[in-house]
């Protein structure tokens, strides 16, 4: 089966779910991975609440958007003070990324609420996409850093969680 037909697989049966959580997601950081887990689980929900038909959809495609921009905000806001304290050298790209991907979230939902033409199932793909690529790449990038910085003495579970 190709990628094509995966996908569309992937939406027509509610059984399945958009995205798995895997190795190419795990940071080796503790904290980040079960927030990263987290992810999974609201962006499959958010996928569920879309395969209902319209009018069943939307008040369950709503409360799922408010969860996961929530949650998306609050893992964004931890992860960037976790680099900051961490002194992640590429912290304001990060950071900046971060803010891209909340503004696109924002901006959607804003539309969603005001009945602009809106297709759930592409904006939780899009989602997907991009919160799941960046976590299995711009994400691996500090946790390489991390583990050199371990490695070294540099850095202790205690610096990267703050306690």
């Amino acid at each position: 089966m190709n990628s094509k037909d995966a996908l569309t697989d992937s939406l027509t049966s509610s059984t399945s779910d958009i995205v798995v959580w895997g190795d190419k997601y795990a940071t080796g950081i503790k904290l980040i991975d079960q927030q990263h887990r987290e992810l999974v689980d609201l962006t499959n929900n958010l996928f569920h609440a879309c395969l209902d038909g319209e009018q069943a959809a939307k008040p369950a495609f709503m409360e799922a958007m408010h969860r996961m921009v929530e949650y998306v905000r609050f893992h964004f806001n931890m992860e960037t003070e976790m680099l900051e304290r961490i002194k992640y050298p590429g912290f304001s790209e990060h950071k900046k990324l971060h803010e891209t991907l909340i503004k696109q979230i924002l901006d959607a939902a804003e539309q969603f609420k005001e009945g602009k033409k809106f297709v759930p199932n592409h904006f939780v793909r899009t989602l997907k996409d991009w919160v799941f690529g960046h976590i299995a790449i711009h994400d691996k990038f500090y946790a390489s850093y991390v583990t050199e910085q371990k490695k070294k003495g540099l850095l202790n579970d205690k610096m990267i969680n703050g306690s």
